[in-house]
């Protein structure tokens, strides 16, 4: 198939007409803009591989062939040549005006968009989900711009001229770009009427993405060409003139072939090239829709009309506006013959499409290229819109339930002031854009200028708008923005940052009201060069943090601090101690310790395995060199020493001392607690021993998953917790312990 230029409308369409009329616009602007261009694109490659010069020629041309206005078409080198201008918008605005501008700015966020995604599509794997994906995002992109059509036009013209350019240079098209276009770019250019491009972009894919096929059948229709063409001119003729006889004033054309069209419809119906009848084809154009039914009579008089192959659009148009009488008929010669009928409204429509009449100015209520619109030039091109835009929501909705994906309403695109595309729920408001473009900036967002205009952070975002946020250096959200009444956020996600924040913030209150008290108190105990990591090591917490929540929370009582900053009277070494004390003879007066039998001021220690303590019953044990170990008589350990050498065992006893006395001895002993984890069992064990006056002198805890110890009833992690206390009478231990296995959650309390 030969590619070129397409040929210009026999009659613009009334309403570009009115537009072109109600404008200072004229050729000579398409050629400003092109001299403005020219210095910049000579020379220039496009990244397909394109001259930029030749390209936004070939653009403009397409325009200028589908009826698009003048604007339209000087604004096809404005879009190119922006790319390499240093602020493009400021100085087409200056050279152009701001309508140029609007439209080069959406026109190469849309690029840069489809060259986004053409790039992720490559990388993904290639299933059919996935491609689908990367398809339906950039046909929700052409849509979200629907508010400008101008830019679609652009695209679509852009579009056809790179396909012409692969086909005319034999440069490889690549697969990407040849399934986008028929996916996505063919069925738009249908929905929106635009047949002459939607025909071409079909057939020049076709090629690209089937090329044994296009070559055969562009091969089948080139040796019956030169028989087809006299055939096609001898029934035009023919029709012509006896319309003419029959006093009904029409223009016969032959209707060029499209090949993708026919591989099409043989695929679809499994026929022949021979039983594709629209390979010789007519279209008579009318004065009115009367005409057209009388030239479907006269017809069907000359011909047979093959049963089955006559629609009538006109009576019922296609979802696009597509009005025509379609009949089949056999010729002279026997062969079937497709006739289209149409009034030269419908025909420019047809070739045109409602896209190419809707121009238009975005700003207030100016109109085009800066006219006020107002009164009918005003109604019409407001209707305009409106058809285009029931054009595209309907073709979505078309593909999404065919596709079975989510609607289009669910969602918006909106853009950053660097042409950042951030899509978001549809009623998304410009702190939800804030948040979803980054936490930090959500926390600190102050205000928003939605196109360049100062709105309420609660001003619910539309597909195309770009979104400026004004931050505060530092700070934080608004309880307001979490208040659903007020509308600020409609996002889950936004909400769940907005609580995370005032949560953080709650908690760093609470720890730093933790420290204070516990700084406090190592002030008043002269303690202020303990480190507090290792102060709640030692307390059992992980660190000084967690240890600051709890004081901060009021679930752990600072008394259990004091209790390990005030240890007992002496401080010298424990072994010392003891040794010292249950070394005293019994006749020297001593009021506790432990004593030898028979033996005076022998060395005495305690042994660490089972922790003796009055009034437990003990023995020793002679050991080398460290005099005679003190052991319960029930200890494990002090078995096997007598298992193995009987003869060093002797006997012990506690001295006589008061337990009550204010110097008596006092002696450690070992607690372990088993209970399912908590918040708060520390604090509630280590309340029972301070209120039984004992001093805790170290703390281990650990929390175990259930899978990692024996399985208990409940469920849920297990607390493993020791404590070494230190008492003057093991005999008041039997109290604590109950008190602990009433505590909630203790499953066992016992001495080691």
């Amino acid at each position: 198939m030969k590619t070129g230029l397409m040929a210009e409308g026999a009659a613009t369409a009334p309403i570009v007409a009115l537009l072109d009329a109600g404008t200072a616009h004229s050729q000579a602007e398409v050629v400003r803009a092109r001299a403005f261009a020219e210095p910049l694109l000579s020379g220039e490659l496009l990244d397909t591989g394109e001259n930029a010069l030749a390209h936004a020629d070939g653009v403009a041309a397409i325009l200028h062939g589908v009826g698009a206005a003048q604007e339209l078409q000087a604004a096809a080198y404005l879009v190119y040549a922006a790319d390499f201008l240093n602020k493009p918008e400021e100085i087409v605005a200056k050279a152009f005006g701001d309508s140029y501008a609007s439209l080069v700015t959406h026109t190469r966020r849309l690029v840069q968009l489809q060259r986004a995604t053409r790039d992720a599509k490559l990388t993904a794997d290639k299933k059919t989900d996935q491609r689908a994906e990367q398809t339906e995002r950039v046909r929700k992109m052409l849509l979200a711009f629907s508010r400008d059509l101008r830019v679609v036009l652009l695209r679509l013209a852009s579009r056809l001229q790179t396909l012409r350019w692969h086909a005319a240079s034999k440069h490889p098209c690549p697969q990407a770009l040849a399934e986008e276009s028929q996916a996505v770019f063919a069925p738009l250019a249908n929905r929106l009427g635009i047949w002459q491009i939607k025909w071409e972009l079909e057939d020049l894919a076709f090629r690209f993405r089937e090329p044994e096929a296009y070559k055969a059948l562009a091969k089948a229709l080139h040796e019956k060409r030169m028989e087809r063409e006299q055939g096609v001119e001898a029934a035009r003729a023919a029709v012509q003139a006896d319309l003419q006889a029959q006093g009904i004033s029409a223009e016969v054309q032959g209707r060029p072939k499209h090949l993708y069209s026919i591989h099409k419809k043989m695929l679809g119906k499994a026929l022949p090239l021979e039983r594709v009848f629209d390979l010789r084809a007519l279209r008579v154009i009318v004065p009115s829709v009367a005409d057209c039914y009388a030239v479907l009579a006269r017809l069907h008089e000359l011909y047979t009309p093959v049963p089955g192959e006559f629609d009538d659009y006109i009576a019922k148009p296609k979802p696009n506006g597509y009005q025509s009488l379609h009949t089949v008929v056999l010729g002279p010669d026997g062969r079937a013959m497709e006739v289209q009928i149409r009034t030269r409204e419908m025909h420019e429509h047809a070739e045109h499409g409602v896209a190419a009449h809707w121009a238009y100015k975005e700003a207030g209520a100016r109109g085009y290229a800066g006219v006020t619109a107002a009164g009918e030039f005003e109604e019409q091109v407001a209707r305009a819109r409106r058809a285009v835009l029931n054009q595209l929501l309907a073709w979505e909705r078309d593909t999404a339930q065919a596709e079975g994906g989510p609607d289009f309403d669910d969602r918006i695109y909106v853009f950053t002031p660097q042409a950042t595309i951030v899509e978001l729920a549809a009623g998304a408001t410009p702190v939800d854009f804030a948040y979803a473009v980054h936490t930090d900036l959500g926390h600190r967002c102050r205000g928003a200028r939605i196109d360049g205009q100062m709105l309420p952070l609660n001003t619910p975002l539309k597909s195309g708008q770009t979104v400026e946020i004004i931050a505060a250096k530092e700070g934080g959200p608004s309880l307001d923005w979490i208040n659903p009444e007020l509308g600020y956020l409609q996002s889950q996600r936004s909400r769940a940052k907005v609580r995370a924040w005032f949560n953080a913030l709650q908690q760093a209150q609470t720890i730093a009201k933790g420290r204070e008290l516990v700084e406090k108190l190592l002030q008043r105990e002269g303690k202020t060069a303990l480190k507090l990591d290792e102060l709640a090591a030692r307390l059992g917490f992980k660190g000084a943090e967690a240890l600051f929540e709890v004081v901060g929370k009021d679930e752990y009582s600072l008394r259990n601090i004091e209790l390990l900053l005030r240890p007992p009277e002496p401080v010298a070494d424990e072994n010392e101690l003891l040794a010292q004390k249950h070394t005293r003879s019994a006749t020297s007066g001593a009021r506790g310790g432990v004593l030898v039998v028979g033996i005076d001021s022998l060395l005495t220690t305690l042994s660490r395995c089972c922790r003796p303590a009055p009034p437990d019953a003990i023995e020793g044990f002679v050991t080398r060199g460290k005099g005679v170990a003190i052991h319960r008589s029930d200890c494990s350990n002090l078995a096997e020493m007598k298992r193995r050498s009987p003869e060093r065992v002797i006997a012990v006893a506690w001295g006589g001392g008061d337990a009550a006395l204010k110097n008596a001895p006092v002696y450690p002993v070992d607690v372990l607690v088993e209970a399912g984890d908590r918040q708060g069992l520390l604090r509630d064990v280590l309340e029972v021993f301070a209120k039984e006056k004992m001093n805790v002198v170290a703390v281990n805890t650990q929390s175990m998953k259930p899978g990692a110890v024996k399985p208990r009833a409940g469920g849920g992690d297990t607390a493993w917790m020791s404590f070494t206390l230190e008492l003057s009478d093991a005999s008041k231990l039997a109290k604590v312990l109950r008190e602990l296995c009433g505590i909630s959650g203790v499953r066992s309390a016992r001495r080691k």
